[in-house]
């Protein structure tokens, strides 16, 4: 190019355009997801403790630079209520990829069920990132190309806006008037020296290649992320309802083990981690199913009872309950003649009732569960259900129960004569979730004893009721074996079941020999019955209704 003299509000309004650029160039933005400072907050405390989203984080960065960005906007997309994506326009070109995944996430009717499960929830929402990883994993590798021309473009905005800096310097070098930068200033008439009009020129001709090259280097990242979109769509779906099949089942089997959405909210990040590793392995997970549909038949057998309520009528009987006084003798009440001997009638006990025949009267000690661990008990039955998951999941029912009617619970595990292991749970202190997957989770092994486990529950009831003066608690022992019990054993037995007031249910596990009328363990109950389809929890439905 010549040396060109030229004005300088003329060189001026040729290099306006890069004159604004460079005074306001655009905020980029990293993150997809908009969040407020308390979202912000919430991601990062949950970074900081799991240990399993910051592997992922560590694991993903050593091939792909921004991945802690796309795992950040995958935890705020399922936490926020509602979550809301950027423009296009406004992000970072490097982050375009994270864009793309995020908004086929947020498009999706998979990732709309998984919010059910996560909004609000942080750990929830920590969970659902880990469990798209693997998706995440290969949407990032089968993105590359995408990835690599994003970072083209990135690289020519940025050539573009330092060129747009260059023609606002090189303008300010004779338009100054402070003397910060040395240069030859424009004549009086505004004439430009020839060497520094050049010099602008110049630089508005590389702005201009350059805003033409990134141009083009937005456009061919668009095109190559165009291309990977569907791909890209289809794996956030899969990962969506993979992440959502798990987040529901965490959340069923939390709920079939008595764990509320309150008492989630309670527990700090790594103890909830610990607690659905807990539930999720061994035999606590085979039994989940079981003890859930236990609990929901318990509690609709509760809704069912009514206490102090007549039951069914059978027929008419003497009396002066006037709950109960047919309407006849109510009759007599209105003639003042007769009125006299309806009072007599009532004092005499003489009235004619309804008779009605109805549930026993419910206890109100302590509700006490004997679970015989014997060896036998871990034998299958039908469905594949151990004898020691039925009768453990019912004596979960029998918690829930207690607690429901504000009754102690004690749960008794025992085998032979030397294998005893007793879990109290009184009705004034939470449960506690670890001590009741304690309870279900042991298992003593050995043969069976009656007289040790209903020796220790009745001194418990012994021990209630010489404390709070409690009488008529409940006993119910499962087992599928048959033992005898010694005579003396036996008097002392009658002599507390007489003194204490206490009632004993028996369930006999797989039909074995004790459910059989004039059994040791039919002369122990005052209650028995055989369970023989293990995948029936509404064999011991009338349980929950006199207990």
């Amino acid at each position: 190019m010549g040396e060109t003299p030229g004005r300088l509000d003329e060189l001026a309004g040729r290099a306006g355009k890069w004159l604004g650029l460079s005074a306001a160039a655009p905020d980029r933005h990293t993150a997809a997801v908009v969040a407020d400072r308390f979202e912000q907050i919430a991601w990062r405390d949950t970074y900081a403790q799991s240990a399993g989203l910051r592997d992922l984080a560590e694991e993903l960065n050593e091939r792909h630079p921004y991945a802690t960005d796309l795992l950040t906007d995958a935890f705020l997309a399922a936490y926020k209520v509602s979550p809301r994506l950027r423009e296009r326009a406004d992000m970072d070109p490097s982050r375009l990829l994270n864009h793309q995944v995020i908004s086929s996430l947020l498009e999706s009717m998979e990732f709309a069920e998984l919010r059910r499960e996560t909004a609000g929830d942080p750990y929830a929402a920590a969970m659902a990132v880990l469990a798209q990883a693997p998706a995440l994993r290969r949407i990032l590798e089968s993105s590359r190309d995408a990835q690599d021309q994003a970072e083209r473009a990135k690289k020519a905005q940025e050539d573009a806006e330092g060129a747009a800096t260059a023609v606002a310097e090189a303008l300010r070098r004779f338009a100054d008037e402070d003397g910060t930068l040395p240069a030859p200033s424009a004549d009086e008439d505004g004439t430009v020296p020839a060497p520094s009009a050049d010099t602008v020129h110049q630089a508005i001709a590389a702005a201009e290649a350059a805003e033409a090259a990134a141009q083009r280097a937005a456009r061919d990242a668009g095109q190559v992320l165009a291309v990977a979109a569907p791909g890209i769509g289809a794996a956030a779906r899969n990962s969506a309802a993979k992440a959502a099949r798990a987040a529901r089942e965490e959340a069923a089997l939390m709920r079939a083990w008595g764990v509320g959405p309150g008492d989630l909210e309670r527990l700090a990040f790594g103890r909830r981690a610990r607690l659905a590793e807990r539930l999720r392995t061994g035999r606590l997970a085979q039994w989940a199913e079981l003890i859930g549909r236990f609990r929901q038949m318990a509690g609709a057998e509760r809704a069912r009872k009514v206490e102090n309520t007549a039951g069914e009528l059978v027929g008419v009987t003497l009396g002066n309950d006037l709950s109960r006084v047919i309407p006849s003798e109510l009759a007599n009440l209105g003639l003042p003649e007769l009125r006299a001997v309806f009072a007599a009638r009532y004092a005499a006990g003489e009235l004619m009732l309804y008779d009605s025949q109805g549930e026993q009267a419910t206890g109100k000690g302590a509700v006490i569960a004997c679970v015989d661990t014997s060896h036998s008990m871990y034998v299958e039955g039908p469905g594949g259900v151990t004898r020691e998951a039925w009768a453990k999941a019912c004596a979960l029912a029998l918690l829930d129960q207690a607690r429901d009617a504000g009754r102690d619970f004690v749960g008794i595990l025992f085998s032979a004569a030397d294998k005893l292991q007793v879990f109290r749970f009184p009705a004034d202190r939470p449960a506690g979730i670890d001590r009741t997957l304690d309870f279900a989770e042991t298992f003593l092994g050995g043969g069976t004893s009656y007289q040790t486990p209903l020796t220790a529950a009745a001194e418990l009831l012994g021990d209630e009721f010489n404390d709070a003066a409690r009488k008529r608690g409940d006993i119910v022992l499962l087992t599928d074996d048959e033992c005898g019990v010694t005579e003396e054993w036996m008097r002392g037995w009658n002599e507390a079941k007489h003194l204490l007031g206490f009632r004993v249910f028996g369930v006999a596990i797989g039909a074995p020999p004790a459910a059989e009328a004039g059994s040791v363990l039919d002369a122990l109950c005052d209650n028995l019955r055989s369970i023989e389809d293990l995948t029936d929890v509404h064999a011991a439905a009338d349980l929950f209704r006199v207990i």
